[in-house]
């Protein structure tokens, strides 16, 4: 296992399974995770070529759907949860539609929310060379990466000040960015040591500072 620590913001390079069995009951307030869906159209993944972040030799994991053991301990260890592609898995509840402004793909992608109840919605663009903010463009290096403005909405509307935040699909760690500049405490969990190393190397080079005083409670 590998590990990397930035202040509140530790990520690990390791299997999410075994790192769950020895958390406690509700060690995290809020997990927010992006795992692979099981199906490459869902994911928009038919070959490397078909991404910003191209990857030879994709692995056969990284396509392959968690199964119910990995859910049962998600949400063990985790009081509150947002799963993106969670219409996927059958979870029944709460959701939050991203719309990207996307094509080919599709315009958008869904996460359940176990904090709410009804449907809400976020626009960012995010649809190949494209993005919502272009003038602090985010270079891709993962296929299913997702923005760092994502994350930062999604902790200022559904985390509150001393929340410990669990990602356990670490990817492009956008989640520790995001994490890392609100202040939070973060565990970041990435299988793929490729993965793990360029997300440790994207988090060194972020330089902005944490923001102060964007919670009010």
């Amino acid at each position: 296992m590998k590990k990397y620590t930035k202040n509140n913001i530790t990520i690990l390079c390791a299997d999410n399974m075994r790192l769950m069995k020895d958390y406690k009951d509700n060690e995290f307030d809020l997990a927010i995770v992006d795992p692979p869906y099981g199906n490459n159209d869902a994911i928009g993944i038919q070959n490397s070529k078909s991404h910003c972040a191209d990857r030879k030799n994709y692995k056969q994991f990284e396509n392959k759907a968690p199964n119910v053991e990995y859910f049962k301990e998600l949400f063990r260890v985790s009081k509150h949860q947002i799963v993106w592609g969670g219409n996927w898995f059958g979870l029944i509840g709460g959701y939050i539609f991203w719309n990207k402004n996307g094509t080919a793909f599709g315009e958008g992608e869904a996460a359940f929310c176990s904090k709410i109840n009804s449907i809400r919605y976020f626009e960012y663009t995010w649809n190949g060379m494209i993005q919502g903010n272009m003038k602090e463009k985010e270079k891709r290096i993962h296929p299913t990466q997702k923005p760092v403005a994502l994350y930062k909405w999604l902790l200022l509307n559904y985390a509150k000040k001393g929340d410990k935040i669990l990602d356990t699909h670490g990817g492009s760690f956008s989640s520790a960015i995001a994490c890392w500049q609100l202040g939070f405490e973060y565990v970041g969990i990435e299988i793929d040591e490729e993965y793990y190393e360029n997300g440790v190397k994207r988090l060194k080079e972020f330089n902005q500072p944490v923001l102060p005083g964007v919670f009010s409670i």
